[in-house]
């Protein structure tokens, strides 16, 4: 194990239901490895279940839920996709603002597949580049930002750092992207 991300606490945000399992594993794993003490965030106690596409994966231990924790808790944040997942988180009021609130603290995010439509909802993206899968694209353009087809984008134009991706197969480009820019953050 590296020490990269020396002890940095990363909160991975998702729905009781309906994430990607890939795309909230390879992170995690990532963060780990490179030193990180990732948890798993939710807007319900329990166990979590993910999917793989639209078939039900595994399920994984919340270790927090967003009414008990805040922002000041961690120091970035990622947003695994799923159709599911951001489409539930965007409609919880809760989600948003624990969402909104590392941006308002100038603290990184990462954001893959169709997790940027909880960013559309927190009113962050205007005036930022990002990616994500293609049928959000005019979701995102309507919220203001520059959405781009590329296997990663980092915008650092803002008050943190944003990294996004399209979809799983561009995992391993997101995940060296996430441990290079929490870590420099």
């Amino acid at each position: 194990m590296t020490a990269e991300l020396d002890g940095l606490k990363v909160a991975f945000l998702v729905a009781p239901e309906g994430f990607e399992q890939v795309e909230f594993t390879s992170p995690w794993e990532a963060v780990e490895k490179a030193g990180g003490d990732p948890a798993l965030v939710s807007t319900s106690r329990g166990k979590a279940q993910a999917f793989r596409h639209l078939d039900r994966g595994d399920t994984f231990p919340v270790d927090a839920v967003v009414d008990d924790v805040t922002a000041d808790n961690f120091d970035a944040l990622v947003l695994p996709g799923g159709v599911a997942n951001p489409d539930v988180l965007r409609t919880d009021p809760r989600a948003v603002a624990f969402t909104k609130s590392f941006f308002d603290q100038g603290k990184p995010v990462a954001v893959i597949c169709h997790g940027p439509w909880t960013l559309v909802e927190a009113g962050v993206l205007s005036g930022r580049s990002i990616t994500s899968w293609p049928s959000l694209a005019t979701d995102i353009r309507n919220a203001g930002a520059d959405w781009r087809d590329e296997e990663v984008v980092v915008d650092s134009a803002g008050p943190n750092t944003l990294i996004s991706s399209r979809k799983p197969d561009d995992l391993p480009a997101f995940d060296a992207a996430v441990v290079r820019h929490f870590a420099a953050a």
